[in-house]
């Protein structure tokens, strides 16, 4: 089984590669395709998906630990 990748776009959303099952808290399916991606600057009118509103509105890079 793949597991299913999760990316943090510098400036941007989340991106989701793989199978995944993507609910609300009453548990209705919202329909995805193989990869997509999540709001995280709040400002979509798409929610909970990405419609690129951040750009040039959203600052945020973040990186994980490097292993070492």
């Amino acid at each position: 089984m793949t597991k299913v990748q999760i990316k943090v776009m510098d400036n941007g959303s989340f991106r989701v590669t793989g199978d995944v099952e993507l609910i609300d808290m009453e548990g209705n399916k919202f329909e995805t395709k193989e990869t997509f991606s999540l709001c995280r600057c709040g400002l979509s009118q798409n929610m909970p998906f990405c419609d690129a509103a951040h750009k040039g509105k959203f600052q945020s890079v973040v990186r994980a630990p490097k292993n070492e």
